[in-house]
């Protein structure tokens, strides 16, 4: 729900730069991996992506609750990756395309689930303390 603290405008564009930042972040952790310890290498593009699915819920739906948009971000998330079970030719040449390969993955892991579970977890929590944060200073 919106809260009374801030314009609806202003909180969907926090969220809209919340998903932008995010997906830079995320394109940041494939392309300079090699700079990074191997276990965030392996494992923040597929966070920061999950991040980056709960952020375009809240902006998509500013005025519900943010555990709706918890459940949509898991629902979708997983949706998502168990999609990549369905091998057929054209979903495979859409996943061969780097927009393909960045929405909807290329195969089933199971580890994933609880990578985007973290994710959402993170930014939800994130949000959260912005907003606890944003009431304490009105």
């Amino acid at each position: 729900m919106i809260s009374n603290y801030e314009s609806p405008d202003r909180l969907r564009r926090t969220y809209f730069a919340a998903v932008l930042i995010t997906i830079l972040l995320g394109l940041a952790s494939r392309k300079f991996s090699h700079l990074i310890f191997p276990f965030i290498a392996e494992n923040a593009g597929d966070v920061l992506w999950a991040m980056m699915v709960y952020f375009g819920f809240r902006f998509l739906f500013l005025n519900k609750r943010m555990v709706t948009a918890i459940f949509l971000s898991l629902l979708f998330s997983f949706a998502i990756e168990f999609s990549q079970l369905y091998q057929e030719d054209w979903i495979n040449q859409l996943r061969g395309t780097l927009f393909g390969a960045l929405i909807l993955g290329k195969g089933f892991l199971t580890v994933d689930l609880f990578r985007y579970s973290v994710g959402i977890i993170m930014a939800s929590s994130l949000d959260r303390v912005t907003i606890i944060k944003k009431q304490k200073n009105i």
